[in-house]
């Protein structure tokens, strides 16, 4: 195809040689073939977030199956953020330092494996081994936790599948044993095939930069950029920061209600884990067309802040309602305060993520949303312990206020951000910018982009 270059332009500092930018005629950009094989990252994404929720959709099952507490089997969902911690950072290093194919390809075979190991903790007993199990998947979460869409369908799946393969048998445990063991190798197999599709069909990127500022970061020299710099950049952000902890007391609202759901649901509904597992689908399914309504009015709009407060709030009404609602005895009540409630919460994820992209430009994505993550997973972990403990001790009610406290926080913090929405003014070309990569040595590149939309296009 044709092609127009950005002729070399004296953009970089005395020393260091010029980019030449290549880019596509306006017009003749097309969706490649791989644009849609890169389903591969999503989809080991689903089986992976699907393994998360599987046990704790099915709580009081596997407390009878392994013999173990309430408390043991939420372990089994919270070592998914315990393993995703420390991991982070090598995890987001492995990704800008080897690309995104081999970080693909390493998680959907640790995926895999996690899910054959499970298939060998098919007997009482065996709750280590089904944990160490868990906990390598959960380092795959580390891989994958940038597919959204992914981890959004995998764990609506992981609500609904479950408890209808697994009905709750307690008279007859070989028969639990029987219907655990459909589950866990049909998992393992859609994992290894997931696995070899990655292998085959999994590019590096696309052919065209998806966007000018992307390209302009393509064009910028590997030496000329420091992971730990970026790193370094990205706390010293201030709207950043405010972010990143209100993100991660959303987001570990989202994971506490989803592993406590089982247990809520049975306390006021007593032999209702299949519609407890149909309340979670209708939380994940609501969010999901929320995140998509949510993206289109972003796009449309760039009202970045606005929409990420405006959702917070509603997701914090929601909770409230969800909590002095589910003990009416009405499970019709459940599932709509349910879906109002994860169309929000769960809709609010890809705001996340988009409003630390817009604010962070030209840092990693990787790095800014691993770093999300982390934050999420590190909060998640806290309200799932203390959740469940108000939830045992005194009732659902206690653990779910608990939350709602912490909602509002987060509301006060995501008020405070300053909207700096630096790729798009990259994007739109309506402003100079002075984009940092800073090397081992401290060297800092600077930038100066004089460039407009019609020079990027023409």
């Amino acid at each position: 195809s044709s092609h127009r270059s950005c002729k070399e332009t004296n953009l970089w500092p005395e020393g260091r040689a010029a980019v030449s930018l290549e880019l596509p005629v306006a017009g003749q950009q097309r969706m490649q073939p791989a644009a849609y094989l890169k389903g591969g990252l999503p989809c080991y994404s689903l089986v992976n977030a699907f393994q998360w929720i599987q046990y704790s959709i099915l709580s009081n099952v596997f407390v009878h199956f392994y013999g173990v507490s309430f408390t043991e089997i939420d372990w089994l969902s919270m070592v998914y953020m315990v393993v995703y911690v420390p991991l982070i950072l090598p995890a987001t290093w492995l990704l800008d330092a080897r690309g995104l194919r081999l970080t693909a390809l390493l998680g959907a075979g640790l995926n895999a494996l996690g899910a054959w190991l499970k298939c060998a903790s098919l007997a009482p007993g065996r709750y280590a081994l089904t944990m160490a199990a868990q906990a390598v998947c959960g380092l795959v979460s580390t891989a994958c936790s940038v597919a959204v869409l992914g981890n959004q369908l995998g764990t609506a799946i992981g609500f609904l599948l479950p408890p209808v393969l697994v009905p709750n048998t307690p008279d007859d445990i070989d028969l639990m044993a029987h219907n655990i063991s459909i589950m866990f190798y049909g998992t393992a197999i859609v994992s290894t095939l997931l696995f070899f599709l990655t292998g085959v069909v999994f590019e590096e990127k696309p052919k065209y930069p998806p966007s000018h500022s992307q390209a302009l970061l393509q064009a910028m020299p590997p030496e000329d950029y420091s992971y730990k710099q970026s790193i370094i950049n990205l706390i010293k952000n201030v709207p950043f920061v405010l972010l990143l902890i209100s993100y991660g007391i959303m987001t570990g609202t989202f994971y506490s209600v989803s592993t406590l759901l089982n247990q809520m649901i049975v306390t006021h509904y007593e032999g209702e884990e299949v519609n407890a597992g149909r309340i979670g689908l209708t939380l994940v399914v609501a969010g999901m067309v929320g995140s998509i309504i949510c993206g289109l009015w972003l796009d449309y709009t760039k009202t970045y802040k606005q929409t990420t407060l405006i959702v917070y709030i509603l997701s914090f009404i929601g909770m409230v309602v969800f909590t002095f609602t589910l003990d009416l005895g009405y499970l019709i009540v459940v599932f709509v305060t349910g879906g109002v409630l994860g169309f929000f919460m769960t809709g609010y994820l890809p705001l996340g993520f988009e409003f630390a992209v817009e604010i962070t430009y030209p840092e990693s994505e990787g790095t800014s949303s691993g770093l999300l993550n982390a934050s999420a997973q590190i909060f998640g972990i806290v309200f799932t312990l203390v959740q469940g403990k108000l939830t045992t001790d005194y009732s659902p009610r206690a653990g779910n206020l608990f939350l709602c406290a912490w909602l509002f926080v987060g509301i006060i913090l995501t008020a405070l951000i300053k909207s700096d929405l630096r790729r798009h003014n990259v994007n739109s070309g309506i402003m100079n910018m002075d984009v940092k990569a800073v090397s081992d040595d401290s060297f800092t590149l600077i930038i100066l982009l004089h460039l407009n939309g019609w020079l990027l296009l023409n």
